[in-house]
């Protein structure tokens, strides 16, 4: 009887195992080469009198790409070349994706850094001719702020309590009635939501009533949808093991839902909620049917005439024209962004005050 084994192929049978023998890169070789490869496309390019930065950008992603996969492929082997390839495709793609948003910004920046300052931001428009080098944007500060801050106070508690009866009661036909309108409802253009709320307007109070607390109610019916489904998706990351648990020990649902599910999620439902303003807070078609487009003074009432913000304040500075307007227009730019930063900063913080405290 035989006893002889047959050996498992060597590495000179030409076994993947050959892999683990290879050696690697050095741990810097890839930001290195990403590097030399950056200044030699910048000379290339600079020699030739045609450098630009989107060709120099995509020339040296190319170049790295390629000497990085064929070193990777001669020293480390197929398979960590492949590994590379992916890992600077991912990389690349991400690059691009930013590159939108960085280029938007820096835009924005350059050109309405010019007028930005503290005087800027503490006056008004109030007698203020358009060809006049004075003026500022606070009293379109003072609308966004107070038309946004409505509209948050409308949508939220909506939002957040129809996400819960969707994701807590609902059930059957009903459920999907609610899904298909608020599917629906979020992708209305905000323009129709404005004439919703001027058509709203005549009824209720008659034609030419125009005020603050129509745009935030115009704005109120586009965040609805966004906050409900963001708040829906939230809820439902809430493991059901923390509800039965809380139902073990005898807790009603509805002290379930306030005391352990909305504390769980809070830090992801306060995201959906400034996505939702974020959301909103930029729109221009509805308040200007809703708000006006020609104040030009401080006005801390929503309910007694127009009222301006920042995004209408961008429209009618462009719309006049001169190199003064659009400089306020640009600077007006500017400082919406910072409002939309400064408030997801203040989200965040309150998320973090009432999440749940790790033990």
């Amino acid at each position: 009887m035989d006893t002889t084994t047959t050996q498992p192929p060597g590495p000179e049978a030409g076994s993947t195992a050959t892999d683990l023998r290879r050696g690697s890169l050095p741990q810097h070789f890839p930001a290195a080469l990403l590097a030399s490869s950056a200044a030699v496309v910048a000379g290339v390019l600079l020699a030739f009198s045609s450098f630009g930065f989107l060709l120099w950008g995509l020339l040296t992603a190319a170049a790295y790409v390629v000497i990085v996969v064929t070193a990777s492929a001669r020293v480390e082997g197929g398979r960590k070349a492949k590994d590379r390839l992916v890992t600077s495709l991912v990389y690349l793609c991400f690059l691009l994706a930013m590159l939108p948003l960085v280029s938007v910004l820096w835009t924005v920046l350059s050109n309405g850094i010019v007028r930005f300052d503290a005087y800027f931001l503490t006056v008004s428009m109030n007698g203020v001719l358009p060809s006049m080098d004075a003026g500022g944007v606070y009293h379109a500060i003072v609308g966004t702020l107070a038309i946004t801050g409505m509209a948050t106070l409308i949508s939220v508690p909506i939002g957040v309590m129809t996400a819960v009866y969707l994701v807590e009661y609902a059930e059957g036909r009903m459920k999907r009635i609610i899904v298909f309108f608020v599917d629906v409802m979020t992708g209305i253009p905000s323009i129709v939501a404005g004439l919703f709320v001027v058509a709203l307007w005549m009824i209720l109070f008659g034609p030419g009533r125009t005020n603050g607390a129509a745009g935030a109610i115009a704005l109120a019916v586009l965040m609805i949808p966004v906050v409900v489904r963001s708040s829906e998706e939230m809820l439902r990351l809430v493991p059901q093991d923390l509800r039965e648990a809380s139902y073990a020990l005898g807790v009603p649902k509805w002290r379930t839902i306030t005391k352990v599910v909305l504390p769980t999620s809070a830090a992801g439902l306060t995201t959906g909620i400034m996505l939702a303003i974020a959301r909103v807070i930029g729109e221009t078609a509805p308040l200007i049917l809703t708000t006006g487009s020609s104040a030009v003074s401080i006005n801390w009432n929503l309910f007694d005439g127009q009222m301006m913000n920042l995004p209408v304040f961008i429209y009618s500075q462009v719309r006049m024209g001169g190199a003064v307007n659009y400089e306020r227009a640009w600077a007006a730019a500017l400082t919406l962004i910072l409002v939309v930063m400064l408030l997801f900063f203040l989200a965040r913080m309150i998320g973090r005050l009432f999440a749940p405290k790790a033990r």
